[in-house]
């Protein structure tokens, strides 16, 4: 018996292909019905009114955000032999840390760059804007001079350390290795018990957890500064790497939740119901909003809205009734059209109460389905 040789495996393979399903690729140029047929501008004007938008909504995605997003960092934050795990740290999150010299000194500092080229069309407020907020690296032993400053000395008729008339008006200060540096500073036993030695006499200006947590409080409340208290510099890392997450994600969340409803969309892309000025669509849009009740068919939604064709008509009828138990029943007897040889069914008392409470009730709390 002969063989099939490579020639025809690789014929039977390309046969095979050959059947493969054609796939179709959709764009936006893409119109409805056959190619000879002219589409009308009008339908045209949604996709070219979304691509703007939709472009611009790309650069503002936290992925492509991030990539745009510089951390200035002041050359006197590298002198220290943590640094580097935050450069890092930096790098692999995929934003662009810049050695570049800030007021105040031993500062972090963020700033937006302008994509390459700018596209069109996208609010300028997405790029080249710096950000006001400023992390400002502290020693554990300045930071202690800082809150006998607060608490000891003056207390709130001083002026706040760190903070001066060009400081950034979101200001936040980082303390790296403070619990051990307090723990060192305390003095040992043995030494507490000779009243002439120098380390009692130091433990009368000493500074516990005590006295912190009374700056921090000062600080936060009377300056507005938030302290950040870490044990190393890979906490450190940690805390700028997620803020630098934040503020790439808010441009985009802003953008997001500037449009008004965006459920409500205008255009025949849109999956909704639109309700023109003249009330057309609403029967639509109230037949959705009936369906959304759980356990609602279309037939039950039909018999609601045949009975009643807006949700107004029906508050008018709930306010009619004169009793509570009368407006929860006032949709349960309504019949709903069955086909041929299936009983007949009605709204029932449940989906009556249930869209009763809907529209009548000013508890936002109140559960409607008792059986969820």
């Amino acid at each position: 018996m002969a063989r099939a040789g490579p020639g025809r495996a690789g014929g039977a393979r390309r046969g095979r292909e050959q059947r493969r399903p054609p796939t179709w690729e959709i764009s936006d140029s893409d119109a409805e019905g056959p190619a000879s047929v002219e589409t009308p501008a009008t339908t045209r004007e949604p996709a070219g009114e979304r691509r703007p938008a939709a472009e611009a909504l790309r650069w503002l995605r936290p992925g492509q955000a991030v990539r745009r997003l510089a951390v200035l960092v002041d050359p006197a934050v590298l002198e220290d032999a943590g640094a580097d795990t935050l450069m890092e740290a930096l790098h692999a999150l995929g934003c662009e840390p810049r050695v570049e010299p800030q007021r105040p000194a031993r500062s972090l500092r963020w700033s937006r760059a302008s994509p390459d080229p700018c596209p069109r069309d996208v609010p300028p407020e997405v790029w080249a804007e710096d950000e006001p907020h400023v992390l400002l690296l502290l020693e554990p032993e300045e930071f202690v001079r800082g809150v006998v400053q607060l608490t000891q000395v003056c207390g709130l008729t001083c002026s706040v350390p760190w903070v001066t008339p060009e400081s950034p008006a979101c200001l936040h200060l980082a303390v790296i290795g403070l619990d051990a540096y307090l723990w060192s500073q305390q003095p040992r036993a043995q030494e507490t018990q000779q009243p002439g030695h120098p380390a009692v006499t130091r433990t009368k200006g000493a500074v516990g957890w005590p006295e912190v947590e009374e700056a921090l409080v000062h600080l936060q409340l009377w300056a507005n500064v938030d302290v950040l208290l870490v044990a190393s510099w890979q906490e450190l890392s940690q805390h700028v790497c997620a803020f630098t997450k934040a503020l790439a994600q808010r441009p985009f969340k802003q953008a997001r939740e500037s449009g008004a409803f965006p459920f409500c969309t205008s255009g025949r892309w849109a999956a909704g119901e639109r309700v023109a000025r003249d009330g057309a669509g609403l029967r639509g849009a109230w037949w959705r909003q009936v369906r959304q009740f759980n356990r609602v068919s279309p037939a039950v939604a039909d018999t609601v809205v045949s009975a009643f064709p807006s949700p107004r008509l029906l508050q008018q009828a709930y306010m009619a009734c004169g009793m509570e138990q009368e407006r929860l029943a006032l949709l349960a007897d309504l019949p709903v059209k069955t086909g041929k040889g299936v009983p007949p069914r009605r709204v029932g008392p449940d989906l009556s109460r249930r869209i009763c409470l809907f529209l009548t009730t000013t508890d936002p709390d109140l559960l409607l389905d008792l059986g969820s």
